[in-house]
């Protein structure tokens, strides 16, 4: 299973995207500081994810929620 997520920062308010196979791993990663793009945002609230039975699925997804349109998306259904 794959996991493509969206995440909002306490400390600025912006909306980071990704995909994982294990998410409860990779919150604790970002709230740790341990992934490179998000240590200075931190911490970080889960506030939607989608599951996949594929990788090529939830990496498709993932590059939709980072155009335009899938911002447009996310701020229309989380602000």
């Amino acid at each position: 299973m794959f996991y493509v997520y969206i995440l909002k920062s306490l400390k600025n308010h912006r909306h980071y995207i990704g995909y994982t196979n294990n998410l409860e791993r990779r919150m604790v990663e970002h709230n740790a500081g341990q992934s490179k793009y998000t240590s200075l945002t931190r911490p970080f609230e889960l506030i939607h994810q989608e599951i996949f039975q594929n990788k090529k699925d939830a990496t498709r997804r993932e590059l939709f929620l980072k155009t335009g349109q899938g911002r447009s998306w996310i701020k229309n259904n989380f602000g």
